[in-house]
């Protein structure tokens, strides 16, 4: 039976590892699709209600489209203003009446645990796309699906790896939803590396720590990388600070380029990162000189989130197993296909 048919996905902690997998799996059968290799019209009639109410256009759009690969149709609310929820509409209230609009529901919005607020009042399955510092349960689902894809092509496995977190981890809401997937599994040697006042949030080392694995806290970047599987930078979350002096503080304070990565890594340490990348001069964290480095993977990481979400319409609208039955043909030139 479909354990996800009808459930929403609102936390990291309602996994386990048998969960993951059915997802990476359902995610892998979607890989044609995403190519435009094949279509399929499963979700033919289905409406998702796309809610993001603070600014989003990697996330947002993916979910669009994972929605339209499906066959499905896609209704936005884009910003707080254009929302009933500007006129004092309560979280419950609006769930209520977008959720007889809707047969899946996906939101992102700046308060922490407004979705689950949300999803309280809501009568279809509402998946979190990011609720302000809390979690990011499809970014870290899809980061993992990268870890284990990028690992496995280096003859490694993410039991026993050593992944190094750079950034701003105390409002970096990916890393935080993705350390707690990774205390599910064994022997995993976590370096965390950011300004003390950008640490990682006490109760995410206590996960840590209490699932065994070990951890390393540091302000330094230089001399800690040089045995890391995984280095995973995160931006400043500027939006998260009480004022843009106080961000300010931090931007540029880790920066990677090709020559630092060479001095300090690994040559096939795995470049990740949740994207959007801050490119301005000021911060500039992670060096377009990498964007040919055939272990930058931040792109790929953008490409299965795609997959991931995909898998998760299908399985909380209980359809995975129907993919095939609603295939066709792709009539357009794609130069996906071609790859």
């Amino acid at each position: 039976m479909n354990q996800f048919q009808g459930s929403h996905i609102l936390s990291v902690s309602q996994l386990n590892l048998d969960n993951i997998q059915t997802i990476f799996d359902v995610a892998k059968r979607m890989t044609p699709y995403a190519l435009r290799e094949k279509r399929t019209r499963v979700l033919d009639g289905a409406i998702l209600s796309n809610l993001f109410f603070e600014p989003s256009t990697r996330t947002r759009v993916s979910f669009g489209c994972a929605f339209d690969l499906l066959g499905g149709r896609v209704a936005e609310t884009v910003g707080m203003a254009n929302s009933s929820l500007s006129k004092g509409e309560s979280l419950y209230d609006s769930a209520r009446v977008l959720s007889s609009y809707s047969d899946v529901i996906a939101m992102r919005h700046p308060q922490s645990f407004s979705v689950k607020e949300f999803a309280e009042g809501s009568r279809v399955p509402v998946i979190n796309g990011g609720d302000g510092a809390n979690e990011h349960p499809t970014q870290a689902l899809l980061d993992l699906f990268t870890i284990k894809k990028e690992l496995n092509s280096n003859g490694l496995t993410i039991n026993g790896m050593h992944i190094a977190m750079v950034g701003d981890l105390k409002f970096g809401r990916t890393v935080h939803s993705l350390s707690r997937l990774l205390c599910m599994y064994k022997n995993i040697s976590f370096t965390l590396i950011s300004p003390k006042e950008l640490a990682m949030p006490d109760s995410v080392i206590a996960d840590i720590e209490n699932a065994g694995h070990r951890v390393t806290i540091t302000d330094q970047l230089e001399g800690n990388l040089h045995d890391a599987d995984i280095l995973y930078l995160t931006r400043i979350q500027e939006e998260r600070f009480p004022s843009q002096e106080e961000a300010d503080k931090y931007r540029g304070k880790f920066r990677l380029n090709s020559a630092i990565y060479t001095k300090n890594c690994k040559s096939n340490t795995v470049i990740m990162h949740p994207l959007p990348r801050d490119s301005r001069a000021q911060a500039n964290e992670l060096d377009n000189d990498l964007n040919n480095h055939p272990y930058l993977a931040i792109f790929r990481q953008a490409d299965n989130g795609l997959l991931i979400r995909m898998a998760l319409f299908a399985l909380t609208l209980g359809v995975a197993d129907q993919l095939e039955k609603y295939e066709c043909p792709v009539n357009w030139y794609s130069r996906k296909a071609d790859r």
